[in-house]
């Protein structure tokens, strides 16, 4: 499988409908494509008309079957980029935030 950056712009006007896309998402990806994508995580992107995107990293086993995910789900998919390698300069800043709260409760 190969590695893809995945852009959704202004797709949800709230984090709950964003919330359920992403219920809907997990299912498909792993009931009806297991074989074909698997989703890695996502960044929540506020954009400039006031609703939610996303920028999202899948493994996949090409294009195509990004978007087929993406049509099975009722989302977008409007740029896809194959990710060639990746660069790891610092842990993630959220997962950071929440290891220190579960260290401090």
């Amino acid at each position: 499988m190969n590695t893809y950056l995945i852009r959704r712009r202004s797709n949800w006007a709230d984090a709950a409908a964003l919330e359920k896309t992403a219920g809907v998402s997990t299912r498909v990806g792993n009931e009806e494509m297991p074989h074909q994508v698997r989703w890695i995580r996502s960044y929540v992107v506020a954009e400039d008309d006031g609703r939610l995107g996303t920028a999202c990293i899948y493994q996949a086993v090409d294009e195509a079957a990004i978007r087929k995910h993406a049509r099975r789900v009722g989302m977008s998919a409007d740029e896809i980029t194959r990710i060639d390698a990746t660069l790891v300069v610092r842990d993630d800043p959220v997962a950071d935030a929440q290891d220190t709260a579960s260290h401090v409760a």
